[in-house]
């Protein structure tokens, strides 16, 4: 297969640079954002609950988004989510002034900090299923693996650039300005999307009932083993994975590398998972997937207890980098079977089950991460979170010998044939 097919359709190549300009602001913001709210209380507790004000409103709204993404034009939707993604960008622009923070309480600080990053959830529950829905109707069905590769290849690459220009920027310029910069590229990917025209609404359900919607789609993802158990093994292991979280804590206190080294850190998986995405396109993963999800799975376990132990610098961005790899072949995999097991008139739902599954688990686990720490001391968090990962591995491919023997080939040679 042509690994360059998605990318000679016009209107996915400034996808693309959609995707990129909002995952490089976003991923940009909330390491500025857990710097600031670390550097204010130095309590690893707080660091946690930044992702669970995201989780609260991503999980409790997502259904419902998903339900919305089905029944409205994908562009325009897409529009209104990075505009609410601007305003909150400017929002914490507005807390990070001087001016601000000199007359502020740090209470009431962190609470503005926080119910921003509350109505950030909001908008992501809207924002990935839109994004995944988008994908299937700029591309035909046939290149649906080559054009999740690179748009999770694209997202990778903006997951590097954002963290590693956060740590320099707040080194450089300080937190104010790099919430104007965040702001500047949210305003950037608005005006790239109005590149892309409005698509149909490929739903023949339109005003279908929200809760019957709601059930249909809810009934599909439990109803496939396949999509269900990807989204369940990837949940529990970034769950308990989430050793990034506690990175502002790694950087400032064990290793002592300051906001420099705090970017290489944060940068260092996203790293890996794009030169592993890269190859991919010509190395296509669907062959054998069961096993390859869960040996990627497996891996990041081993990465983040090495992390956890190690107290060199280097041992560490090393260890990350690794961890990005694997988890990158994870996702590739992962977006492989939603997008080609998902009917066209349910993406906006599973995406949405996704985001509940997987996204919001990102969040979830950095809250587990904080309260962890808390409770046990750093260290001994993240080698905990990195054993209950291999068991979660073990566990699967031990009660799920259909997942475990998942094969996508037949699935993308039927998709090839049928266009």
């Amino acid at each position: 297969m042509d690994p360059y097919a998605a990318l000679r359709y016009r209107e996915f190549n400034i996808f693309l640079l959609v995707r990129f300009a909002m995952v490089f602001a976003w991923s940009m913001q909330f390491i500025v954002i857990e710097w600031q709210v670390y550097s204010m209380t130095k309590d690893p507790l707080s660091l946690g609950i930044i992702g669970l004000m995201e989780v609260i409103p991503a999980v409790s709204t997502a259904l419902f988004a998903g339900h919305i993404v089905d029944q409205k034009e994908k562009r325009n939707l897409l529009v209104k989510c990075i505009l609410g993604f601007s305003v909150i960008s400017f929002g914490l622009f507005i807390l990070s002034l001087p001016s601000v923070l000199a007359q502020t309480e740090t209470l009431n600080l962190l609470y503005g900090i926080y119910f921003l990053v509350f109505l950030g959830g909001i908008v992501r529950a809207f924002l990935g299923p839109t994004i995944f829905s988008l994908i299937a109707l700029i591309v035909p069905k046939k290149i649906y693996p080559n054009a999740a590769t690179w748009s999770s290849t694209t997202w990778q690459m903006a997951s590097v650039l954002g963290p590693a220009l956060a740590g320099f920027s707040i080194s450089l310029i300080g937190v104010h300005w790099s919430m104007c910069l965040i702001f500047g590229f949210s305003v950037l990917a608005l005006i790239f999307l109005f590149q892309i025209s409005k698509k149909p609404i490929m739903n023949p359900n339109i005003g279908e009932p929200v809760f019957q919607s709601l059930k249909e789609g809810l009934k599909f993802v439990f109803g496939s083993k396949a999509v269900f158990g990807a989204l369940t093994l990837d949940m529990i292991a970034v769950l308990f994975g989430g050793a990034v979280a506690l990175l502002p804590i790694y950087a400032q206190d064990i290793l002592q590398v300051g906001a420099e080294g705090f970017g290489i850190l944060r940068a260092a998986p996203a790293v890996g998972a794009a030169l592993i995405m890269f190859a991919s396109t010509r190395f296509p993963l669907h062959r054998n997937a069961g096993k390859k999800l869960l040996l990627a799975v497996f891996g990041f376990g081993i990465c983040i207890i090495v992390f956890g132990l190690s107290t060199s610098f280097w041992l560490s961005v090393v260890a990350l980098f690794l961890s990005g790899g694997v988890d990158g072949v994870s996702m590739i995999i992962r977006q492989t079977i939603l997008q080609l097991k998902t009917p066209d008139n349910m993406r906006g739902r599973v995406a949405s089950v996704n985001s509940m599954f997987v996204g919001s688990s990102n969040e979830l686990g950095a809250f587990e991460s904080g309260a962890t720490a808390k409770l046990m001391g750093t260290v001994t968090a993240v080698v905990f979170g990195g054993t209950m990962t291999l068991l979660t591995v073990g566990i699967t491919a031990f009660v799920s010998p259909t997942f475990r023997n998942l094969d996508l080939k037949k699935d993308v040679e039927e998709h090839e044939e049928s266009n």
